[in-house]
Order: structure tokens, then C-alpha cells, then sequence
């Protein structure tokens, strides 16, 4: 094991990118200038919480800015090391955080996805909405099941959200990245909410979330970057 990757498991290293991090994120935050749609998004959230957010991989690092104080949020990070970073940055702008896995098809049990999926149920009728990211892992922009799942057992509707910095390094990775500059325009999109009943067919409705992603994702390039008709794939 190299040198950088023993540093990167011990705690105190973790703490530290961590802090580091979520820093640097309220830097690129206080420094952008924010555009949210629909306009009306908090009046039409707070009707309806707790809901479920959902996310493309890749795309989380500035929602904790775009939560209000009296919104009670908590996110789902698995529990692998860099796994460890995200929750330090999470818990840092008070938002909880469940451990474990979203859809990893055979690994479920492995990956701890079972645990996972019980204690997001339980915070749900707790009334803390939760948000997580609704791709397979290392398949980039397809939907797993468990998202829609997880809404039809709660009976709590899921909401697409997809949020694009005008200034951005596109990372080289599986999940799409984009690393968020300071002073640029900062887009968020929240799509239309997806209901999924006790008697819908799954794979229907994970198409759904597939489709309002990626909705989103599209529209929120397109305002970050000041071209309403951009594609983004």
C-alpha cells in the first residue's frame, strides 16, 4: 500500500480533507450567483416534506446550500474512504447521515444496502427528508431500483434535482464529475415529482427517475451556462 493511500485511512486525514472541503465548497457557494427552479421551489417542498431527493453521482457537492435551516435532511454515504470525507463535509453543514450502499445487486447484503434501506424508511416517518444518489455505482446516468422502492414503502414522492456551476473542472471519472469554481453562476433545478404507488410497476417508474434526472441535469447546464437550449449529456 502506497504511502498517500495509508495517510487517506486514518481519521485524522479524513477529518482534515473533510473540513477542507466543505470550506472550500462555501467559498465556491458565498461567491456564486445562484439561479433555482421553479421559483417557487421552498413553498412547493415544504407542502410536501419529508420527500426523497434524488441525484445523479457526481452532482451533490453544493446541495447543502441550497437547504434551509428548517429543513431536516439527511443523506445517504456509503461506507467506503472516501465515503468517510463526504460525511465529515455533510455533518459539518448539519445534515445527518445513514451509512451503507443504494443498489448494488448481488452486494446488497455485503454493502450493508439492506441496514441502509431500513434506517432511511425510519427517518422518513421520522419526518426528516432524504437524498442520495439514484445511479447503479460505476454506471454513470442509470437508475437503480432502490430509490423507487424506497418511495413506494414510504408512500413519500421523489423529486429529481440537478445543480451545474458555470465554472467547473469536468473530472475524467465514471460518474461525470464537475469540481465547482468560485465566481460563476450556480444552477439548481428541481423536476417534477415522481409518486410511486403500491400497485406501480417498478422498472416504470425507475425509467421515470431516469428521465426527470436527466431532465434536470439538461436544464440546469443550460441556465449555469446561459444557453437555454444546451444539451448536456
Amino acid at each position: 500500500m502506497g504511502f498517500w493511500k495509508r495517510v487517506g485511512r486514518q481519521r485524522w486525514a479524513q477529518v482534515a480533507i473533510g473540513v477542507t472541503a466543505a470550506e472550500y465548497l462555501r467559498l465556491v457557494s458565498l461567491t456564486s450567483r445562484t439561479v433555482v427552479e421553479p421559483r417557487a421551489v421552498y413553498d412547493n417542498l415544504m407542502r410536501e416534506m419529508p420527500i426523497i431527493i434524488a441525484m445523479w453521482h457526481g452532482q451533490h457537492l453544493m446541495v447543502p446550500f441550497l437547504r434551509k435551516p428548517e429543513h431536516r435532511f439527511k443523506t445517504l454515504i456509503s461506507r467506503h474512504r472516501d465515503g468517510e470525507i463526504n460525511a465529515v463535509v455533510a455533518e459539518r453543514f448539519g445534515i445527518g447521515t445513514i451509512r451503507g450502499s443504494g443498489d448494488h445487486g448481488g452486494e446488497f447484503q455485503r454493502k450493508g444496502a439492506v441496514g441502509a434501506f431500513r434506517t432511511m424508511l425510519s427517518a422518513l416517518e421520522d419526518g426528516y427528508s432524504i437524498s442520495l444518489t439514484a445511479d447503479v455505482p460505476k454506471v454513470a446516468r442509470v437508475a437503480g431500483a432502490g430509490i423507487v422502492m424506497l418511495a413506494q414503502l414510504s408512500g413519500r414522492p421523489i423529486y429529481p434535482f440537478a445543480i451545474a456551476n458555470s465554472r467547473r473542472i469536468e473530472m475524467n471519472s465514471w460518474d461525470k464529475s464537475a469540481v465547482p469554481l468560485p465566481f460563476g453562476r450556480m444552477a439548481a433545478v428541481l423536476g417534477t415529482p415522481i409518486a410511486v404507488g403500491a400497485a406501480d410497476d417498478l422498472e416504470t417508474a425507475r425509467r421515470a427517475v431516469e428521465t426527470g434526472l436527466n431532465a434536470a441535469t439538461e436544464r440546469a447546464y443550460a441556465l449555469a451556462d446561459g444557453q437555454a437550449g444546451a444539451h448536456r449529456g
